[in-house]
């Protein structure tokens, strides 16, 4: 494989700088005091980009607020959905994909269907039916629409097709049931897909702001993503604890798809073939 020119390397290191400047300049933001925070913007300079003066009083002041509750609902919400979440597009996916069944196909492509509407244009209808079952200011309402993703379990389903059938053959004979073979066989072998089912779940769940917003509009079950949101007012512009709290909810996603993009990586690569 040919090296990279210098041409080449320049536009990739340019391409890069242009996605990390906004997280750079959020992040000094986060760490300067209130009165610096746009006061080099225009024109440009090197204290637009580097701080004269850093403080943590922004991130203090974040975490000693009701903005602590609000993250730790959403990892709390975050944390339960990607669990129950996978247990649930799991053992659907194996369903769709192993399990000879009537109106399978159609239940697949309704499957899809689902996927490809867009979350927004079913949040109200969807939130009538919850109010309706009293789920309104409950975990379990912020919780019940982001297990089943239709995403991640086409994803999970592509992968199972490609795991041999000879494979749960010789599990039936060795006097193994269903969820034996989806247990001990397609479990095991489905670790980078259950990965990345993993991770579109979590993303889901961590960057939601319209549905939590009408679900649990209660102080003690708002997330982070509302949380920031109402940081500020009408009269009180606080955008130091804005930024300080918008670099905290874009870290954690980092650094989680960071650790595992290798996972997603070969999930990719692979595209479900085990043979």
């Amino acid at each position: 494989m040919t090296r990279p020119g210098p041409v080449r390397i320049a536009v990739i290191v340019a391409i890069a700088l242009l996605f990390f400047l906004p997280l750079w300049w959020v992040t000094i933001s986060a760490l300067r005091p209130a009165d610096e925070i746009f006061r080099y913007l225009s024109p440009l300079s090197t204290w637009t980009f580097w701080p004269r003066e850093l403080t943590v009083a922004h991130i203090a002041e974040l975490w000693t607020g009701p903005f602590r509750q609000a993250i730790v609902n959403s990892v709390y919400v975050t944390l339960v959905t990607v669990v129950v979440g996978l247990v649930v597009c799991a053992t659907a996916a194996f369903a769709l994909a192993v399990i000879d069944f009537p109106f399978r196909n159609a239940v697949f492509i309704i499957m899809v269907i689902s996927f490809l509407i867009p979350f927004d244009a079913i949040a109200v209808p969807l939130f009538g039916i919850m109010r309706g079952l009293g789920l309104q200011n409950t975990y379990t309402g912020l919780i019940l629409p982001g297990i089943g993703n239709g995403l991640a379990v086409f994803l999970l389903r592509q992968f199972f097709l490609g795991i041999p059938r000879e494979l749960r053959e010789a599990a039936f004979v060795d006097g193994m049931g269903w969820f034996g073979v989806f247990w001990r066989i397609y479990v095991p072998l489905s670790g980078p897909a259950i990965v990345s089912a993993a991770l579109i779940l979590f993303v889901f769940q961590w960057q939601a702001y319209l549905w939590p917003l009408l679900i649990a509009p209660a102080p003690d079950y708002k997330v982070a993503a509302v949380a920031i949101a109402q940081l500020s007012s009408f009269y009180d512009q606080n955008f130091g604890l804005v930024f300080a709290a918008a670099l905290f909810i874009a870290l954690v996603p980092m650094a989680v798809l960071t650790a595992l993009q290798r996972f997603y990586t070969a999930s990719v690569a692979s595209g479900g073939s085990k043979e």
